[in-house]
């Protein structure tokens, strides 16, 4: 049997131990509470729209042109 010792007695590394075991985990349960938000609140952060490429002059000369790539290629020696 082990003689007891106080906790503010203990050495650094004994505490480190010992605060290691009684450390427990959480496991599925999250330890923060959480709410569902109201759909009548105003939100500052609203959903960007996604950049228009026809917003841009050079976007409809660049989207009317063949793909390149697509092409095939012909090699003559």
């Amino acid at each position: 049997m082990e003689k007891f010792i106080p906790y503010e007695k203990l050495s650094k590394k004994k505490r480190r131990e010992l605060d290691r075991r009684r450390r427990s985990d959480w496991g599925d349960c999250k330890p923060v509470s959480r709410k569902i938000e109201s759909g009548k609140i105003y939100k500052r952060k609203k959903a960007k729209p996604e950049e228009d490429l026809d917003a841009s002059p050079f976007s409809y000369f660049f989207l009317r042109l063949p793909p390149i790539w697509n092409r095939p290629v012909t090699i003559s020696i």
